[in-house]
């Protein structure tokens, strides 16, 4: 069996994976918070989780994969102030707190479905149905003397662990609460976390419940430590998550988990970079956030984002453009005709030279850029048979999930939209540029260069009509 080799953010190093038990690999990623819609830079970590999965399994191993739901306790500010992410929603748009955690829990759960992420392999905890168990976890860490009360909730004192922030090195010593938030003056120390926050009279809380404490409602940390233990044990293998979950989330997570079991909580966590949008980081203020709803409603396809996804590594920070996912979908349509139109539809021999290589790139922390870069030598090598370019990249996709194992004829035309007549308004800018430019060149009755754009259009994959109204474009 090869190595797998990944990049350990707990040291910050590449290292060869050892599972905990022989065979089997416990893996929990950290879920949405169902307010709103998962946003493309969300999404990236669910395909990155997938892909990491689907390696796992392409070496041999069971996953015991867990994706939690935080459907309450998630406040607007990680310094534990501000009001809970899903009553904010609630207000927002004038309706019951059940009705917004349906509604984008539905959403989540099809946006996945979209991407190629099988679903029905996961664990979906909700940190609504595992109160008890997480009371049951500040009882322990009070017993064991970790916590103390304020006015507004019981805190973890993280000047007890000697090791608090030794995920990404943080330097504790240096770190300052907020600046959008008032510090909170009854807090030990700036690091310490809410493990239980009590309701406020004024409040009027939808979601709440009583404790030891008093009536209130979890903190957001306390919920993945409760339900990782409770479905994957009290140590796993893998933790997955953004780079922003690094500083505070996940060490956090480190600092009451191995408080309670006085073992090391995760062996290997491992972190995809963000996504940038023409530059800039997603941000609501901004008014660049780009969700899979927008990706399709553009005409793409969503398999056109996790081929994008893949195109970079997982640890690179990516820049999103319209134009950059234009260059995914054709690229990833191309795949599928060669599979669908030129390899046919019977197996041949996996090549185990091209294999070897797919394998090694996988292997090496998710190196999904060579392995796509593999799948073009191979689609270009005149030494292969057909029959075993469709086996191969069926092996291939086995991890990268590009939808060839159920591409056929109408998956291809579906995909491209084929015959589809397409709303000038709706085409990916660089098509658009090239229609105008052929209308102004057919009206300045230049018809060479008309044909010439005309030619272009089609080397894109899109067929141009000249109709008495204007263009009509559809994709070929």
């Amino acid at each position: 069996m090869k190595p797998i080799l990944l990049q350990n953010t707990l040291g910050n190093k590449k290292e060869e994976f050892v599972p905990r038990k022989d065979g089997v690999v416990t893996m929990y990623n950290c879920g949405p918070t169902v307010y709103h819609y998962a946003h493309i830079g969300n999404l990236r970590a669910y395909v990155f989780a997938d892909v990491l999965k689907r390696m796992f399994a392409y070496n041999s191993y069971d996953i015991k994969q867990v994706i939690n739901i935080t459907d309450v306790g998630h406040l607007t500010s990680d310094a534990d102030e501000g009001e809970d992410k899903i009553e904010s929603g609630a207000k927002r748009e004038g309706v019951k707190v059940k009705k917004i955690i349906k509604q984008y829990t539905d959403a989540f759960m099809d946006d996945m479905q979209k991407l190629n992420i099988n679903i029905d392999e996961i664990d979906f905890p909700r940190a609504t149905e595992n109160i008890p168990e997480q009371i049951v976890f500040i009882q322990t860490l009070d017993e064991k003397g970790y916590t103390y009360k304020t006015s507004d909730g019981i805190y973890f004192d993280t000047s007890l662990r000697d090791d608090y922030g030794k995920l990404g090195n943080i330097n504790t010593k240096g770190l300052e609460e907020g600046a959008r938030v008032e510090k909170n003056k009854e807090k030990k120390n700036p690091t310490d976390f809410a493990l239980w926050k009590f309701s406020k009279p004024e409040e009027q809380r939808q979601q709440e419940w009583d404790s030891p404490w008093g009536v209130g409602f979890p903190g957001w940390h306390i919920e993945c430590s409760a339900m990782s233990r409770k479905l994957l044990g009290n140590q796993i293998d893998v933790h997955t998550g953004g780079v922003d979950h690094i500083p505070v989330h996940h060490n956090n997570e480190i600092a009451q988990t191995e408080s309670v079991t006085g073992k090391q909580f995760v062996n290997y966590w491992m972190h995809n970079e963000f996504i940038t949008v023409d530059g800039q980081k997603i941000a609501k203020s901004v008014g660049n956030t780009v969700f899979l709803k927008n990706v399709i409603d553009k005409g793409f396809s969503p398999l056109s984002l996790r081929y994008w996804f893949l195109t970079a590594h997982y640890r690179t920070q990516s820049n999103f453009t319209w134009e950059a996912l234009e260059g995914a979908q054709t690229a990833l349509f191309k795949l599928h005709k060669h599979f669908v139109e030129e390899y046919g539809a019977k197996d041949g021999e996996v090549n185990k030279e091209y294999k070897n290589r797919f394998h090694e790139f996988i292997n090496d922390d998710l190196d999904t850029p060579k392995a796509i870069a593999l799948i073009w030598d191979l689609t270009k090598d005149e030494g292969i048979p057909k029959e075993d370019k469709r086996s191969t990249l069926l092996e291939f996709d086995k991890v990268l999930g590009l939808g060839l194992d159920h591409s056929n004829k109408k998956l291809v035309d579906l995909l491209s939209g084929r015959g589809e007549k397409l709303e000038l308004g709706k085409l990916p800018k660089t098509i658009k540029v090239l229609v105008d430019e052929r209308e102004k060149a057919r009206k300045s009755k230049d018809f060479e260069k008309a044909d010439k754009l005309r030619d272009k259009l089609k080397e894109k994959g899109y067929e141009i009509e000249d109709k008495e109204d204007g263009p009509e474009v559809s994709v070929l």
